[in-house]
């Protein structure tokens, strides 16, 4: 019996509808959309029909129908899926027979399993614990009601006219995701830039050649009415195919990107689809000195504009950037990562990619000086300290708070917001005992 189940479960995992056409719209949340299109023999009337092929994780209040000269009346969700425990729960106070790895056969009443084995109670009312160990399959007389072998949608339709038609089913699932990665390789004058999105698929259905769509945006799961319009739009607008494998365009307060072919996502299977073809990105290596981050580390960013004058200008959906650097040895070696967010086009991308190595700075207040109840001052120095060979800029970040002057600064600044500016500080090549300092005074005061 174990066999014939594991053999009817592989069956219906591989079976596939005839004549179906899916088109899959997955968010990155745990949620895809599902618009398929079958064909149905419709009868005149009121009539029962099994909508199946669904996944484990539908959300079947989600559920949108349309077909011609029909409506649902009624719909039941059949999840009682069947399993070897599930019968032999069902047969418990019933005869069955067991058969052992030594060619022997045991029967008698099932009864609920104990610890060590199941227990059954033979024709002359004894009781017999059987060990599962060497047993080699259960033998039930039939198979039991309320079964069924997939989740099923069960409808209750009402059509006018009898015959094979289309029917546009969509509804939401869980189990779906995706989530973008990026790798970057450092190379003399850009920066190599590719994406790919990896799919996630455990709502426990595979999709045979469908139209795929992703949604990348903070989309709210809670406001259920607006994110099924939205999604409802989005199973109506699959495009035609092209050259390129992602199409990317803004959809709502989104951005939508379309798989310019079909392709099959199996269920249990983590697919990986180039988002866009290597493209070669001019950026900056930035490095940034902010105690509110690390009181003597300074942080090395490489910087780039999302434009097309930079090599991109494509909105990059939030996700992982992986960066490697060539040795002289020709191999790749990884040096760092970092998270980006979803970002337009022609916004500032920003990676960080750890701490320099050969870069120090050092914040001390020199003095602090109450000048009234509301007045206060301190003097402030920041070192920094560079053991490259070649100069560096440094920005100097600092964070102040209220209402705040400086004076007797010995360098320029730029006010980035109301409480932070920014030195931007060109730092030459270390000397033993030399640093760079870089100092201002503070006012802090009640207007």
């Amino acid at each position: 019996m174990k066999k014939y189940l594991i053999a009817l479960l592989i069956l219906t995992a591989a079976s596939v509808c005839v004549g179906r056409e899916v088109g899959l719209t997955v968010f990155n949340n745990d949620r895809a959309l599902v618009h398929d299109i079958r064909k149905i023999e419709f009868q005149k009337g009121i009539f029962t029909y099994d909508f199946t092929n669904i996944p484990w994780q539908i959300e079947p209040t989600s559920v949108r129908f349309h077909a011609d000269k029909a409506a649902i009346l009624e719909q039941n969700y059949e999840f009682d899926i069947v399993s070897a425990d599930k019968i032999r729960e069902k047969f418990i106070g019933e005869k069955i027979r067991l058969f052992f790895e030594d060619g022997s056969m045991q029967e008698g009443l099932l009864q609920p399993s104990g610890v060590g084995g199941l227990i059954i109670i033979d024709e002359q009312g004894g009781v017999k614990i059987v060990r599962t160990d060497k047993l080699m399959h259960y033998d039930f007389p039939h198979m039991p009601e309320d079964f069924v072998e997939r989740p099923t949608l069960v409808w209750l339709l009402n059509s006018t006219a009898a015959g094979v038609r289309k029917a546009e089913v969509s509804y939401l699932t869980r189990g779906m995701n995706w989530h973008a990665e990026y790798v970057s390789l450092i190379e003399e004058k850009a920066l190599s830039f590719t994406g790919w999105v990896s799919i996630d698929n455990r709502s426990g259905e595979t999709f045979e050649e469908a139209k795929l769509k992703l949604i990348a945006g903070d989309v709210h799961m809670i406001d259920k009415k607006r994110v099924r319009r939205a999604m409802a739009q989005a199973a109506d607008i699959y495009g035609a195919q092209g050259d390129e494998q992602f199409k990317e365009k803004s959809f709502f307060e989104y951005h939508l990107y379309t798989l310019q072919r079909r392709t099959t996502v199996k269920n249990n299977q983590i697919k990986q689809i180039s988002l866009f073809p290597e493209a070669k990105v001019k950026y900056n290596k930035t490095y940034i000195y902010d105690i509110r981050y690390n009181a003597s580390k300074i942080g090395v960013y490489l910087v780039f504009q999302n434009s097309k004058d930079s090599g991109l200008g494509m909105a990059l959906p939030a996700g992982k950037v992986m960066v490697y650097q060539r040795d002289e040895d020709g191999s790749q070696e990884f040096i760092g990562e970092d998270l980006i967010d979803h970002t337009p086009r022609d916004e500032e991308v920003k990676i960080l990619m750890g701490n320099a190595f050969d870069l120090v700075g050092e914040r001390k207040m020199l003095e602090s000086r109450q000048l009234s109840r509301y007045d206060r001052e301190q003097d402030i120095q920041i070192s920094l300290r560079n053991h490259k060979d070649t100069a560096v800029e440094i920005v100097v970040r600092e964070h102040l708070y209220g209402y705040w002057t400086i004076f007797n600064n010995s360098h320029d600044y730029e006010k980035v917001d109301a409480n932070t500016v920014e030195f931007k500080v060109k730092v030459p090549p270390h000397k033993p005992k030399e640093e760079l300092l870089v100092k201002f005074t503070v006012r802090y005061s009640r207007l």
